[in-house]
């Protein structure tokens, strides 16, 4: 099944799409895994009702490896984002050979050509591109490129997550999106009210982290993010 696929039909039964994401490391909050295997606790995250993983493959910053991406790919048999700074062709390739269904291209990385040859490339090899924005400009270019697939970072990458982003800038940019794009709001969600703004800002589905990592019961808290238990979106 396509990454997109995945999260329109998870919408269509009232419920919070919530892509998890598998990050071992943040820049601003340090060690994330605290002992966990990230691939059990991927599995963990399927069985409460990920439709979608997201897993993070960057190394130095993130301790990502594509080895992780793989392990994820093939334990939890879910479309799986890759999320990394893709810089040329190549990372396209191995992506795809590494069980990614989807990659992220970051406008705020690229210029605008490449921005559009990459994601031409990726289409030719049959993989969906998540185009991340954080600004109007940024926004301007994947309306431009006629994503599908739309990020709207609530945070700077360019400052490592370090910054204090918020669901805002999803409620400022969902408007200029492409229409009928999947738009996803990433980054700076913390509680399930702030996901339920997201997605009464404009957002289709919710990208979350390090939040999901800080919960006592991670199962649980998932459930509660997509709004198990009688908090459901509203229509």
């Amino acid at each position: 099944m396509k990454f997109s696929t995945a999260l329109r039909d998870r919408k269509k039964t009232g419920t919070i799409p919530v892509i998890p994401d598998i990050k071992c490391v943040s820049p601003k909050h340090g060690d994330l895994l605290r002992g966990r295997c990230p691939i059990e606790t991927a599995e963990l995250l399927k069985n409460a009702g990920a439709p979608v993983m997201s897993v993070v493959t960057e190394r130095e910053n993130f301790g990502g490896s594509l080895e992780l991406l793989r392990s994820v790919s093939e334990t939890t048999g879910l479309p799986v984002l890759r999320k990394d700074f893709i810089t040329n062709t190549d990372d396209l390739e191995i992506s795809l050979d590494c069980g990614a269904a989807a990659i992220l291209l970051m406008c705020a990385t690229q210029t605008e050509k490449s921005l559009f040859e990459l994601h031409e490339a990726a289409q030719v090899l049959g993989l969906e591109v998540l185009v991340e924005t954080h600004t109007r400009d940024e926004m301007h270019w994947a309306k431009k490129l006629g994503a599908t697939l739309v990020g709207i970072n609530n945070r700077n990458i360019t400052q490592w997550e370090r910054d204090d982003g918020t669901v805002a800038n999803t409620r400022h940019l969902a408007e200029f999106a492409p229409e009928n794009a999947v738009l996803i709001s990433e980054s700076g969600i913390m509680t399930p009210e702030e996901a339920r703004l997201a997605i009464k800002s404009g957002a289709d589905a919710v990208l979350i982290g390090t939040a999901l990592w800080q919960a006592t019961d991670m199962a649980a808290f998932y459930q509660q993010l997509c709004g198990s238990g009688g908090m459901f979106v509203e229509n």
